[in-house]
């Protein structure tokens, strides 16, 4: 059994470096559109806390050479140490229309989604970009995606995002596996299937689509909400892509054992989302099995030997040539280690039903919703 399986894994994977070289240069060789009119944006932050460079990610947002826009920040409580820094900003770039909104405490597991909920009952636009904390842009953004939703057929797009670490070896492996196999994924499913889903960091929406799919209400039950978004509004036929523009995601400095809660909350979360596809997600992970065919079955080396040049080719068509991505390039021999934990993690996303987030513990139901512990 294992001397036919290893080799058919290996060559599963092999093919799947394949479709993430095509899939990266379909993405890149599309033209984004050219702006016509300025659609009015609201952009909905949703914040907790003062994450390492929450001023420069959110000055950038202010920053936009963009004339019809206004920004919208919320806090569970007026006590967030968020607060003084926003009210700074706020003060700092009067000619921004901005608000800040004091939540409460939510009425169920998901904070984020009560956030975005009331922001968008006071958001003034019918176009909304809905960006995590941690995100920060250059200032053609807001350009970027009204050129692209000046498609009536568009409903949501969702942005891809090139992540940078903190100063912490466990976070910069994580970028690393963000750029080189997290984001060939995202291609892949683009190609041969549509896009179906959003992604969390960044979302860009018509109010009229959040209506459709039932508002917040449909997914404030759900830890991958994002995820949820998008397949509700592919399900309605508003159209869904993935937008043109990379945003920088700063995911932190992480230690060790922080960085595995997360990792192992983000696994447990994608199993339950999509769960046949967390099962295919073991061929985007080729260097342990094309090594591990090498040792235990020498005959098949050429094969082995192919996959990790394929690696190799994908990992550039990904990290370089649609993110940019400079640390990669950096510390590309990096990649084997991570490939290993990154293997380590999607084992250990198959055990478990419970996660943990902002220090809070939660019980993850089968179909992806969670609730308190």
């Amino acid at each position: 059994m294992l001397s036919f399986l290893l080799p058919a894994l290996v060559a599963g994977a092999l093919v799947y470096c394949v479709l993430t070289i095509v899939a990266a240069a379909r993405y890149r060789s599309a033209r984004p559109p050219e702006l016509r009119e300025f659609t009015p944006i609201s952009v909905l932050k949703p914040l907790s806390g003062v994450d390492l460079g929450l001023e420069e990610n959110l000055r950038s947002f202010f920053e936009q050479d963009y004339p019809a826009f206004e920004m919208l920040f919320s806090v569970r409580h007026a006590t967030d140490p968020a607060v003084p820094l926003v009210e700074k900003l706020r003060t700092g770039y009067p000619a921004v229309p901005s608000q800040l909104i004091v939540t409460g405490d939510p009425p169920y597991a998901n904070h984020k989604v009560y956030s975005l909920d009331l922001m968008l009952a006071a958001a003034r636009h019918d176009l909304l970009v809905m960006a995590d904390s941690d995100i920060r842009v250059t200032r053609e953004m807001l350009r970027t995606i009204a050129a692209e939703f000046q498609d009536p057929k568009l409903g949501m797009a969702t942005c891809p995002y090139r992540a940078v670490p903190g100063r912490s070896f466990w976070s910069t492996l994580e970028a690393i596996g963000l750029n080189t196999e997290f984001i060939g994924g995202v291609l892949v499913a683009r190609m041969l299937d549509g896009m179906k889903f959003a992604l969390g960091p960044t979302i860009a929406a018509r109010r009229a689509t959040m209506a459709g799919i039932g508002g917040f209400d449909a997914v404030k039950d759900f830890l991958a909400e994002d995820f949820v978004m998008g397949k509700l509004a592919a399900e309605r036929g508003d159209g869904v892509i993935l937008s043109s523009y990379v945003i920088e995601h700063r995911i932190g400095a992480q230690n060790l054992v922080p960085n595995l809660v997360h990792r192992l909350r983000w696994n447990r979360s994608t199993r339950r989302s999509r769960p046949a596809g967390y099962v295919g997600q073991l061929f985007t992970i080729p260097l342990p099995l094309a090594v591990l065919l090498w040792a235990v079955q020498p005959v098949w080396w050429p094969l082995a030997l192919a996959t990790l040049v394929l690696r190799a080719i994908a990992g550039w068509a990904t990290a370089g040539l649609v993110l940019r991505d400079g640390l990669t390039a950096r510390l590309f021999w990096l990649v084997p280690l991570q490939d290993v934990l990154s293997l380590a993690m999607w084992i250990g996303g198959f055990f478990g039903n419970t996660i943990v987030w902002r220090g809070r513990k939660y019980y993850l139901r089968a179909d992806g919703r969670f609730e308190p512990v």
